[in-house]
C-alpha cells in the first residue's frame, strides 16, 4: 500500500492506495465553518484531485471531533455591504459545489456530527454519503432561521435527492434530522458506526470509482402518496399551494425566506436546475440585505455570546459541579424542571407535602419523557435511565448531598421563608438554593435566610422542557460562586440563560406585566377580546394577550399584578376589567373558562360570550388594531428601558434574548431595543408623550430613552457585526 499526502491547510489531502482522504480542519476553530479561506483551499483540492489521474475516489471527511461542516461563516455575511455582493458570493459557492459534482472521480462524504447549511450542501454535492449512527450526527439546512434560503444549491439539490414534500419541510423549518431519519428519507445512502465510518466511506469511493457500485437515482422512500403528486405538475401545485398556505398561517408573511425558498424550488422543478441556480443567488442576495435577516443573525450573535458569559466579571470562579438536584414542589414547574434535569443525566429528589401530589408529579415528569420516547429522540433504555434517576419523597432525607436545591412552591413568601428555613439547616455550606418565583425579589426570600450569599433565583417558563429562556436573579450578596453554578447548570440543561438584578417582577416578568396590563385597560375602554389578540398576532407575537393570561392562569395573573402594583404604584394599575375578571371565579385554560372557552382537552374555542357581562357589557366599541399595538408594544418596551435603567438589566443583548426567548416578542423584529433602535427613539418618545396625556402615568417615557433621542444615539451600532 502506498501513501501520499500533500498538505494545504485548513484542507489536507492524504492519497492511500488511491484513494484520496480529503480531511477538513480549520485551525485554531472548534467546528468547521465554509469560510473564505476553506472556499479557496477546496477550489485548490479539486483541481489537484481532477489533475491527479492515479486517483480513482475521494472521501471527504472532518478532523473534527463532532462537526462536518456546522454551515457557512455567519461574520463574513454580516459584513457583505450588498444584496449584489451576496449573490456573487452565492454564485462563487455554487460553482464550486458544481466542481464538486462534476468531478471525475467520486467524492463520499463521510459525516460525523453536525451537517448543517453550507456543510450538507457541500455533502449534497458529493456522489454518495455515508454518516455515522451517533446521537451528534444530524443534518439540517437552517439558513431559514437566519432569515435565509440555502445558497450553495440547497434548494436545487435536495428534493431531487429526497423528494419534493420532504425537502421542503427541512428548508422551510430548518430543523435537525438525526442519522437514521436521513437513511430513511434518502438524505444519505448509508449508516455505521462511528469507528468504521472513514473505513466505509473509502470502500464505496473506490467502488464507485472503479464502477462495480451504483447508487440509486431519484428521491428513494417516499412512499406511493408521494409518488403520485410529486411526479406531476398537476400534484406538484398542490404541494406547493399547501406549504404557502402553511407558512402564512404560522408567520403571517412577517419572514420572505420561507415564501422565497417555495417559489425558489418550484422554478427549479419548472425550469430546470440552471435557472433555479440563478434564482437562489439572486433571492439569497436580497435576503442578506433584509431587516429580518440582520435582527436574526443579532439573534444568533447575542445568544452564542451569551454561551460565553457566566454572568459575573472576569476572572469567573469556577462552578460547583451539580450531579444532585433536590426540586421542592411536584407541581407543574417543579416536574417541569425535574424532567429537564433528569434528561441530562441528574440525579434529582422530587419533594412536596404528600405521596399524592409527589405521585402526581413523577405522572408528569413520566409524560414528558414518554413524549421524547414516540418522536424516537430516547431508546427505551434511556428512558428506563432517566426515570431511574428521580425519587420521590415527602421528607427531607437525601438532601445533604445534594448540589443545588431548586424551590418551585407557590408564590407566597410566607410559604416560601418556611420551606427555606426547613431546607437550609439539612444542605452543605456550598449547596446553592434557588427560588423560580417570577415576583417575588430574591433579597426578600434571602432576608431569613443563614446563608444570604447561596441564595438567588432560577426562574424557569412554562412549560420547562418546550420554553428555551432561564433568567437567573441575583442579589448584591449573591456570591460569584453560586451564580457561575446557576449559569453553567442553566446550560446544561439546554436554556438560553441571562442574569439580571434583582427587583420585583425581575426583568421579563416585569416587561410582560406592562403589556399585558395595557390589554387590559383596552379591555376595560371596550375593546373586543379577539381584536386585541389578532391585532398583537399580526404584529408578530405568537398569540395575543388573552389567550396567554388565559394560559398562564388568569389567577397567576391577578397575583403578578398586584405585586408589581405594590412595587411601582400606579404605573402598574391594573385594570378595573381584569379585577372583576378575577373576582368572576375565571381561571383561564386550567379551569377551562376564561376569556375563551375550553372544551375537556384544554383545546380553545371561541371568545366566551359571557365574559363582555362581567368587563363592562357586550356593547364593544373597534379600536383601530394599530392603537391596540401601539399600546401594549410600547408599554413593553417603555418599562424594558427602564429596566435598563435601573440596573436590573445588565445590557441590551440580555433584554432583547430575554424578551424573544422568555416572553415571545417578535424574533423578526429583534427585541425590544432593536425595536428602538429600528424605530428611531425620538419618534417612540414623542408617542409615548402622546399616550401619556392621554393615560397618565402608564407612558411616562424611560429616562433612558428620553436621552437617547435628544443625543441622537441606539442600543446597537448601525453597520457591521450587530453586538
Amino acid at each position: 500500500m502506498s501513501s501520499t499526502a500533500f498538505a494545504t491547510s485548513p484542507v489536507v489531502v492524504d492519497v492511500v492506495d488511491r484513494i484520496a482522504m480529503v480531511t477538513i480542519d480549520l485551525p485554531g476553530e472548534s467546528v468547521n465553518t465554509l469560510s473564505a479561506a476553506l472556499v479557496d483551499q477546496f477550489d485548490r483540492t479539486f483541481e489537484r484531485l481532477e489533475q491527479d489521474t492515479s486517483v480513482v475516489g475521494a472521501v471527504l471527511r472532518s478532523g473534527k471531533p463532532d462537526t462536518f461542516i456546522a454551515g457557512a461563516d455567519i461574520e463574513q455575511l454580516v459584513a457583505l455591504r450588498s444584496a449584489d455582493d451576496a449573490t456573487a458570493l452565492s454564485h462563487e459557492g455554487q460553482q464550486l459545489l458544481g466542481r464538486l459534482e462534476a468531478l471525475r472521480i467520486p467524492v463520499v462524504a463521510a459525516i460525523h456530527g453536525a451537517c448543517l447549511g453550507g456543510g450538507l450542501e457541500v455533502a449534497l454535492a458529493c456522489r454518495y454519503r455515508v454518516a455515522s449512527e451517533h446521537p451528534k450526527t444530524v443534518l439540517a439546512l437552517p439558513e431559514v432561521q437566519l432569515g435565509l434560503i440555502p445558497g450553495l444549491g440547497g434548494t436545487q439539490r435536495l428534493p431531487r435527492l429526497v423528494g419534493l414534500q420532504r425537502a421542503l419541510d427541512m428548508i422551510l423549518t430548518g430543523r435537525n434530522v438525526r442519522a437514521r431519519k436521513a437513511l430513511q428519507m434518502g438524505l444519505v445512502d448509508e449508516l455505521v458506526h462511528p469507528a468504521i465510518l472513514d473505513q466505509v466511506a473509502a470502500q464505496r469511493a473506490r467502488e464507485l470509482g472503479e464502477g462495480t457500485r451504483r447508487r440509486e437515482s431519484g428521491p428513494r422512500g417516499r412512499g406511493a402518496a408521494g409518488v403520485l403528486l410529486e411526479d406531476n405538475p398537476i400534484g406538484r401545485s398542490v404541494v406547493f399551494r399547501k406549504a404557502r398556505e402553511g407558512v402564512m398561517k404560522k408567520t403571517h408573511g412577517h419572514y420572505p425566506a420561507p415564501l422565497d425558498a417555495i417559489e425558489v424550488v418550484q422554478l427549479g422543478y419548472e425550469r430546470g436546475m440552471a435557472r433555479g441556480l440563478e434564482e437562489e443567488s439572486r433571492r439569497f442576495g436580497r435576503l442578506t440585505q433584509t431587516a429580518v435577516s440582520r435582527n436574526l443573525t443579532f439573534l444568533f450573535f447575542a445568544t452564542t455570546a451569551l454561551k460565553k458569559d457566566l454572568g459575573v466579571p472576569e476572572p469567573a470562579p469556577p462552578p460547583h459541579p451539580v450531579e444532585k438536584l433536590a426540586v421542592l414542589g411536584a407541581g407543574f414547574m417543579g416536574a417541569g424542571i425535574t424532567s429537564v434535569a433528569v434528561q441530562q443525566g441528574t440525579v434529582v429528589r422530587l419533594k412536596d407535602t404528600d405521596y399524592a401530589r409527589v405521585g402526581a408529579g413523577l405522572a408528569a415528569v413520566r409524560e414528558v419523557l414518554v413524549e421524547q420516547l414516540k418522536k424516537k429522540r430516547i431508546t427505551r433504555q434511556r428512558f428506563d435511565d432517566m426515570m431511574s434517576l428521580i425519587g420521590g419523597t415527602i421528607d427531607y432525607r437525601g438532601f445533604g448531598s445534594v448540589d443545588l436545591v431548586i424551590e418551585a412552591v407557590f408564590e407566597d413568601l410566607a410559604l416560601k421563608h418556611r420551606v427555606l428555613g426547613e431546607v437550609e439547616p439539612l444542605v452543605r455550606d456550598d449547596t446553592v438554593y434557588a427560588s423560580n418565583t417570577s415576583t417575588i425579589p430574591i433579597a426578600r426570600i434571602a432576608a431569613e435566610a443563614r446563608r444570604p450569599e447561596r441564595i438567588l433565583g432560577m426562574h424557569f417558563f412554562s412549560p420547562v422542557h418546550k420554553m428555551p429562556l432561564l433568567e437567573v436573579i441575583v442579589t448584591p450578596e449573591t456570591t460569584p460562586e453560586a451564580t457561575v453554578t446557576a449559569v453553567t447548570y442553566g446550560r446544561r440543561l439546554g436554556k438560553q440563560v441571562i442574569v439580571v438584578n434583582d427587583g420585583p417582577g425581575f426583568y421579563t416578568t416585569r416587561v410582560l406585566a406592562a403589556y399585558l396590563g395595557e390589554a387590559g385597560w383596552l379591555l376595560e375602554e371596550g375593546a373586543r377580546v379577539d381584536a386585541i389578540d389578532e391585532a398583537l398576532v399580526n404584529f408578530g407575537f405568537p398569540v395575543g394577550p388573552a389567550t396567554l393570561m388565559d394560559e398562564v392562569g388568569l389567577d397567576v395573573g391577578a397575583k403578578v399584578g398586584a405585586v408589581l402594583h405594590e412595587a411601582f404604584g400606579d404605573r402598574m394599575t391594573p385594570s378595573g376589567a381584569m379585577q372583576r375578571i378575577v373576582e368572576d371565579g375565571r381561571l383561564g385554560r386550567k379551569g377551562r373558562k376564561g376569556f375563551y372557552l375550553y372544551d375537556e382537552r384544554g383545546k380553545k374555542g371561541e371568545v366566551d360570550p359571557s365574559i363582555y357581562a362581567v368587563i363592562g357589557g357586550a356593547s364593544r366599541r373597534e379600536v383601530p388594531a394599530a392603537e391596540i399595538v401601539q399600546r401594549c408594544v410600547l408599554a413593553m418596551v417603555n418599562e424594558a428601558v427602564r429596566c435598563l435603567d435601573e440596573g436590573i438589566l445588565r445590557s441590551p443583548r440580555d433584554g432583547d434574548v430575554g424578551a424573544v426567548f422568555g416572553i415571545g416578542f417578535p424574533p423578526f423584529r429583534g427585541g425590544p431595543f432593536r425595536y428602538v433602535d429600528a424605530e428611531g427613539a425620538a419618534a417612540l418618545v414623542r408617542q409615548l408623550e402622546s399616550l401619556d396625556l392621554r393615560f397618565p402615568p402608564r407612558f411616562t417615557p424611560a429616562r433612558g430613552l428620553v436621552a437617547m433621542a435628544a443625543e441622537g444615539q441606539r442600543f446597537y451600532p448601525a453597520t457591521g457585526k450587530p453586538l
